[in-house]
This record gives C-alpha cells, structure tokens and sequence, in this order.
C-alpha cells in the first residue's frame, strides 16, 4: 500500500481534510470531482459496502494493523497518510477519537422519482439545517423502516462530516434524494405521496389516528429546529400530526420526534 508518513500538514493531498469548505468538498460545478470525508472505521466500511470508491485514507499509524486493516487491504492502491495524534489533531481542529479518516467520491444525485417509486414510507426533511439532527433522522430512517429520505434544497447536506459521523453511517443505508422546491407537498403529491405535517395545530391528530394507517403511501414531513414547518406546508398537507405531550412540554427535539413518528407510522 502506498503509505505517506506526515511530519507537517503542507501536503495539498491533506485539502479534503481540511483546507476544503463543505460547499468546495460538493463541487456544484463539476459534480463527479465532489467529494466528501467518512470518520470511523465501521461509517468507513459501511459505504465501501454501499459501493463508494475511496480516494484516501489519513490515520493514525497504529490503526493501520488494527481497526483500519480491513480497509487497507479491500482497497491496496489508496494512498494512505498517517502520523501521530497530535498532529492529526491540528490538521482536522478536533482530536480524532477513532483515529481514521478516509475522503470518498461523492455518489451521483438521485431523481426523487426513482427512489420513490416502490417505497411506501418516506421521510422529507425541509429547512432543517442542524448537521447533528440530519445525522440522527438518518439513523432513525435507516432502524425503523422508512423507505427513502428526500430534502428541500435548503436543508443541510446529509454528507456533511459530522452528519455522516452521528448517523454512524445511515446515511449511506438509506436512499435519499434532493427535492427541486422548498415548497414539497404538491411535489410529493405528484409522486404518489400522501403528506403528514408534522406540527402542533388545532387540526393535528393523534399519531396513532387510524386513518394514518389505512394510507398506503405517506410522506412525513419534518421542520426546521424552533421554528418547525411554515403555515404554508402545514396548511396544503393532507394531514396535520401530532406526539401527544406531558407536563406542558410543547414540543420535542426534531431528531426524536422522528424516531416516534417513523416508528409509528411505519406499522
């Protein structure tokens, strides 16, 4: 395997880890140089068995014969830097608590037709822009059955580092797509979905209403933090669904309000 040893940071190979901006890792204008970096030697491995190509690896050199090994030796030809924790540590801003990085080729966008097409229960995050909630929806999604996660345009990108590491790699279990509008429901409607709101109105039901379950296909929309879903979604979707509350609490983080919702509307 080809191992570089670092004694500084000056190698431009290091860029993805970071010298480059999450909006330079996309690379909106050529798409197939976009990049993004997977923490961990499990998130690694769980892509590499979705069927990501791997461009790199940076590590500590310990982890080369240990958690790391299996995926030097599935990928042999990956250039693999290594050097010591406090060095790592100044490169990345953080100290790597399980000491592997690897930089990935982002895969190709989706159309949300095609990974909607045979699903029944999907989730659509809209507005919700906190990397540490699309890492947990994601994990979520992937434990409790839902189908497909689609995103509006203004929603963080799932393959954003701290996304990718708190989803423990659900990101890359669930097929997720962007949405062309941050106004979803008539474009879930055109997709065959039935739209769940979910926010606290005068009209919400109970989200174990019944008539929730008889749906074949439901689309549950999640809002941004505080703030939750506009009027505007709230009002044009076909249901509006509530998580019965206790002791005056008003709402619930919107990370667990989706584990609740998609292990109940998943039934």
């Amino acid at each position: 395997m080809p191992i570089v040893r670092l004694n500084s940071l000056s190698d431009p190979r290091l860029a993805p880890y970071a010298a480059l901006t999450e909006r330079q890792l996309r690379n909106r204008l050529n798409p197939e140089e976009a990049i993004f970096v997977a923490e961990s030697p499990k998130v690694i491995l769980t892509a590499l068995s979705a069927g990501l190509r791997p461009i790199s690896l940076l590590c500590e050199e310990r982890h080369i014969q240990g958690d790391a090994m299996p995926i030097v030796e599935s990928h042999p030809h990956m250039p693999v830097f290594v050097g010591e924790r406090q060095l790592l540590s100044q490169l990345t801003g953080y100290e790597l608590t399980r000491g592997v990085l690897c930089a990935m080729q982002r895969p190709p966008s989706v159309p949300a037709a095609d990974i909607c097409r045979n699903a029944r229960r999907i989730a659509v995050l809209q507005s919700i822009t906190d990397t540490t909630n699309i890492g947990a929806i994601f994990r979520s999604a992937a434990a409790l059955g839902i189908d497909a996660v689609l995103l509006t345009p203004d929603t963080c990108d799932p393959l954003n580092r701290r996304a990718v590491r708190v989803s423990m790699g659900s990101v890359f279990l669930v097929p997720w797509a962007w949405l062309e509008t941050t106004k979803p429901v008539d474009e879930l409607r055109t997709l065959g979905f039935k739209t769940v709101a979910m926010a606290l109105t005068e009209r919400s039901l109970a989200i174990d209403h019944p008539a929730l379950s008889c749906e074949e296909h439901l689309a549950i929309i999640l809002g941004t933090e505080g703030d939750g879903l506009p009027a505007e979604t709230i009002a044009a979707a076909d249901y509006v669904v509530r998580i019965p509350m206790h002791h005056g609490v008003d709402s619930l983080n919107v990370a667990a309000a989706s584990a609740l919702a998609f292990w109940e509307l998943t039934k």
